[in-house]
């Protein structure tokens, strides 16, 4: 079998029978913006009995007869002297467990906010975005894989510790910090420690993340976080194991979470052919987050595009981007973007009162704000987000 392409179909009967494997390549993140150019810093071979520069006694474990139990995710991880976590960057030392994503992200880059993606949050501004190798899921159409499913260790880094990023930020006048690309709940310290230091200097934080994360580690995470852009997969368990290694409600607390912590909160669900592009499947999702009180959330229908895993799989048409934003319109969405189609006129911001567009987007530039004071321009309607 070309494990390289898979439908659903075919994936799961390879998995049933224990045939279906995945390979490892390299990739580079984009940025819009450019990358940040900075002294990189070589591997070096480390020695197991030692730490390194980079790393950090782990937030939230526990010691058990089989190991270190991490309780950051849901995965929970078991870790020994020999066995590190699932998302390769905690591992255990001297009997305690390490974090070794710790001031060395391995992408640097100015984004705009646009790119998140977040629609209602400091429109036009830029963010620092920073990421680490790994990641808590194994998602077969990774965009980033090749820093997300390799460990600190196997990539280039920069040495930027946690001040030297707001620093860094408060140079290239950025209003807010992103952690981002790969998974930040898998280098929770290290966001933890730089939103702190940020916060303090009155610069924003946002998270991109799949949102699979323990109830307190994230409470602690969001009195630090501003915004975030959460990745709500699918809505199906099953789903969720076969095409991500994860299950669907630790996101579902996830949303809640943090709606009730008062983080500003937008969700994207990407639509995977043959996968995630069930439209009743997504009716269920839309109705749910009515039913739960996201109705003035932004939700971003994004295009998927062959890679990684799944180069077999068509893109997502438009008709079926266009279809799942009718249903979520008419489950009572009000602010509902397709996202990954350049030129699509659903990437634009519309009042849900009088119908007028407010927020016209090319790409990732604006060229038309009429939202005033957080309200429509033609009529006064409030329109949620974070403006200023």
């Amino acid at each position: 079998m070309d494990n390289r392409k898979m439908t659903k179909r075919e994936f799961l009967r390879y998995s049933f029978c224990g045939a279906c494997g995945m390979a490892l390549g390299f990739t580079f993140i984009d940025s819009i913006a450019g990358e940040i150019i900075r002294p990189v810093r070589s591997l070096s071979p480390v020695a197991p009995d030692k730490l390194w520069k980079w790393s950090k006694e782990a937030s939230f474990y526990i010691q058990t007869p089989r190991g270190i139990k991490c309780l950051i995710c849901p995965n929970e991880c078991v870790i020994t002297a020999d066995k590190p976590s699932i998302c390769q960057n905690r591992e255990v030392f001297d009997n305690k467990l390490y974090t070794v994503a710790y001031g060395n992200p391995c992408a640097v880059h100015v984004d705009p906010i646009e790119k998140k993606p977040l629609n209602h949050f400091l429109p036009s501004s830029f963010s620092y975005s920073i990421a680490t190798a790994g990641c808590n899921l194994k998602c077969l159409n990774c965009q980033n894989w090749s820093i997300s499913q390799v460990s600190p260790r196997q990539t280039r880094n920069y040495d930027l510790m946690p001040q030297q990023v707001v620093e860094e930020c408060i140079q290239n006048q950025c209003t807010s910090v992103s952690y981002t690309y790969s998974e930040p709940v898998t280098f929770y310290e290290y966001t933890f420690d730089t939103a702190t230091k940020a916060k303090e200097r009155g610069i924003r934080n946002v998270m991109v993340t799949a949102g699979y994360i323990n109830e307190k580690p994230l409470r602690q995470l969001c009195r630090v976080i501003d915004a975030a852009n959460v990745d709500l997969k699918s809505f199906s368990d099953e789903v969720y194991m076969m095409l991500n290694a994860g299950s669907l409600q630790p996101v579902l607390n996830t949303l809640k979470i943090m709606k009730e912590e008062g983080v500003w909160l937008e969700i994207t669900n990407l639509v995977v052919p043959t996968w995630t592009d069930d439209l009743e499947m997504i009716r269920a999702m839309c109705q749910w987050l009515r039913q739960n009180g996201f109705q003035d959330t932004p939700l971003h229908f994004s295009r998927f595009q062959p890679q990684y895993q799944l180069p077999n799989l068509p893109p997502t048409s438009q008709s079926t981007l266009s279809k799942a934003r009718e249903i979520a319109i008419a489950e009572g969405l009000h602010y509902v973007y397709i996202g990954n189609v350049p030129g699509d006129t659903s990437s634009n911001t519309f009042c849900p009162k009088c119908g007028k567009m407010l927020i016209e987007r090319k790409g990732f530039t604006i060229t038309r704000n009429d939202v005033v004071n957080s309200r429509c321009k033609h009529c006064s309607e409030v329109i949620p987000g974070v403006w200023k």
